[in-house]
């Protein structure tokens, strides 16, 4: 008799962080040996307002179950504006995702500063758990299919 054995869904995603807060949250959180999960590939960018938005449409075509957008705090933004770009492409680009059809919790935009490796790990926990819930992106069959978005 065949046993069936379901295997636990670990999502992909993808992290944008800024090389300056975010990504040194991150290397707070590793160097304090704080646990979560390792369903991530970060991406260091210099900016989160340097994140090209076709970058995230790319991502979620070639099948990542989620995307997290991370960057500095307002008020410590290395390049003085960066976040508040990054605020207004993320508004926009919810927009267009929503109509292509990705659910609002798979994609996120965060602010972790380089002192906060806790909020990292919590915040990695907390969106790996709502991508989990979702289950793998209805955009992809058997983790190879890309999704139908126009190429901007």
């Amino acid at each position: 008799m065949a046993v069936d054995v379901q295997t636990e869904f670990k999502p992909k995603i993808l992290v944008f962080a800024c090389n300056w807060c975010s990504y040194a949250g991150a290397d707070n959180a590793g160097v304090n040996r704080l646990q979560y999960p390792p369903d991530i590939r970060v991406i260091r960018v210099m900016c989160s307002g340097r994140v090209n938005p076709a970058f995230i449409i790319d991502a979620f075509r070639m099948g990542v179950d989620g995307v997290l957008w991370s960057g500095c705090h307002f008020g410590d933004c290395h390049y003085i504006f960066g976040n508040y770009k990054a605020v207004e492409n993320f508004k926009k680009l919810s927009r267009v995702l929503q109509l292509l059809g990705v659910h609002p919790k798979r994609f996120r935009l965060e602010w972790v500063s380089a002192a906060e490796g806790n909020k990292w790990a919590a915040l990695i926990q907390e969106f790996v758990g709502d991508v989990k819930a979702l289950g793998p992106s209805p955009h992809k069959t058997n983790g190879s299919k890309q999704m139908e978005i126009p190429v901007m």
